[in-house]
């Protein structure tokens, strides 16, 4: 007898954020029909309040996470091969402090850092003399000594959205503003109640349930599971400060504090610098924001290196997100793992679910693969892995050189301003076009909010990658917001508001 629902999927995701659109993307590309679920906007919690890094994590060495380090470095090469219109190589330089680690174990520890994951693109680890050098720009002068290593850095949110966009194409159904109001287990499959952001619901079925969830796990978890958990969800909210730039030069830092963690110091967004993170254990994850104490925290850290001091008053916008990480006991939040935890419910003739625990960024990949070799018992059909080789959406570059793609695009559109083609390269790659279509002149591109920010790529993101909001588009899509005054801001909202058949808020 028919189910009596109204769509049959192979796959359900509860999760917008990275783990979720790569969980989704790479199943819709091994030919399970596959749902998405997102209760607000893609990215829009942990996975856009990142310190915006693709790297192994230096400091994880000293926690002896080798496995994972290891695996994020060869992420790391993988991912930028796949993206390079929103990752890109980034060099850090550590100021040497003798009384908080020695030079030996520095060393040591890029030593491992250079080769434990086949790095092949960038350049390795050396010495540097800070007082002589380009590399100590902007420190005090009592800093002699430093080291250089190669990481990378990347537009979060961005990376979000394109997963989504590679899952859409290969069949997934994305559904965004949509949350999973109610799921249990009847005949082998899981029927769930879906509800949109209008109240409105919609009853679909699915033969595996994948919770990715983020700091929400737990909640699903015990929700529609009919024994909760023991797998327990450490919140540790980090936040970050941004301030006009500290230097000039390109290359970031990452600084060391007598408590043993360190902090990062990252040229962003071209004016500004971004200055993160923090580790604090939290209960509440809805709407994490920073605090006094650690604004305080982070410019004290800073100021312990920079020749000139930075203060409240000079941070132009804040950030925080929270990591659910997975419990593993340590009382230190800097100390509790990054890697991640898959835990899976399969009774016997009862529909799968699989709940993600964890994970950093860097290994969204690897995450998603390992996710569906635990349901490719439930999919014998599956195909085989194949994310591993194919760009994401704008990053088709030959030798992924977004240089080379980005003299391309200004040849093609001679007649506008070079500063705007650069900045759609790197926020649309190959798929820059799309937003351009055949302009001419500025004044083809609909009307100018400030920066680089035009009416054509407003309707592109909204047509292309489910924007609905001003803070969509200023703030995860884009981060315009940042250069945008508040008057311009609202210009923003006010347009999306009188779009005809628009449903976007009034400013």
């Amino acid at each position: 007898m028919p189910l009596p629902y109204q769509a049959v999927y192979d796959l359900a995701v509860v999760g917008g954020g990275i783990n979720g659109a790569g969980i989704a993307r790479d199943a819709a590309g091994r030919g399970l029909k596959t749902l998405l679920l997102e209760k607000d906007d893609l990215a829009s919690h942990t996975s856009s309040w990142s310190t915006k890094l693709i790297h192994g994590g230096l400091r994880y060495l000293e926690y002896y996470e080798f496995r994972l380090v290891a695996e994020a470095l060869a992420e790391r090469e993988v991912l930028l091969r796949a993206a390079p219109h929103i990752i890109s190589p980034l060099q850090f330089v550590l100021p040497h402090e003798p009384h908080l680690r020695p030079a030996w174990m520095i060393r040591a520890g890029l030593f491992l850092y250079d080769h434990l994951g086949g790095r092949k693109t960038l350049p390795s680890s050396f010495g540097v003399d800070l007082s002589n050098s380009r590399w100590g720009a902007g420190l005090k002068n009592s800093f002699h000594r430093g080291f250089v290593y190669s990481d990378a850095r990347v537009d979060d949110a961005r990376l979000v959205v394109f997963n989504a966009i590679s899952a859409r194409e290969k069949g997934a159904d994305i559904r965004t503003h949509t949350k999973l109001a109610a799921a249990r287990r009847e005949r082998g499959v899981w029927q769930m109640t879906l509800q949109d952001a209008n109240g409105e619901t919609q009853e679909v079925s699915a033969r595996a349930l994948v919770n990715a969830a983020g700091p929400w796990v737990k909640q699903v978890q015990d929700e529609v599971s009919a024994e909760p958990t023991q797998a327990s969800v450490r919140h540790v909210k980090g936040s970050h400060i941004v301030v006009p730039r500290v230097h000039e030069e390109a290359h970031a830092y990452i600084l060391q504090n007598s408590d043993n963690r360190i902090i990062f110091v990252i040229p962003y967004q071209g004016e500004f610098s971004l200055i993160g993170t923090t580790d604090i254990t939290v209960e509440e994850y809805e709407h994490p924001e920073i605090t006094g104490e650690e604004i305080s925290y982070l410019c004290g850290i800073a100021n312990a290196y920079l020749a000139k001091p930075i203060s409240a008053a000079d941070v132009v916008w804040t950030y925080s997100g929270v990591r659910p990480l997975y419990d593993d006991g340590s009382a230190d939040p800097a100390a509790v793992t990054r890697d991640y935890v898959l835990k899976l419910d399969a009774q016997t003739g009862a529909a799968p679910l699989l709940s993600i625990f964890g994970g950093k960024i860097t290994t969204f990949r690897r995450l998603a693969e390992e996710a569906l070799r635990e349901l490719a018992p439930f999919f014998p059909q599956m195909k085989k892995p194949w994310t591993m080789s194919e760009p994401l959406p704008g990053g088709d570059m030959v030798k992924s050189d977004l240089a080379a793609f980005e003299r391309d695009l200004r040849a093609r559109y001679a007649s506008l301003d070079p500063g705007l083609l650069g900045a759609l390269a790197r926020r649309h790659g190959t798929r820059s076009s799309r937003v351009l279509g055949n302009a001419d002149t500025t004044a083809d591109l609909g009307e100018h909010f400030g920066d680089t920010l035009f009416a054509a790529e407003i309707e592109y993101m909204i047509a292309q990658e489910w924007a609905t909001t001003a803070e969509d588009i200023l703030w995860r899509r884009t981060k315009c917001g940042l250069h945008l005054s508040a008057r311009e801001r609202d210009a923003v909202s006010r347009y999306l508001h009188d779009r005809p058949g628009s449903r976007a808020p009034a400013s």
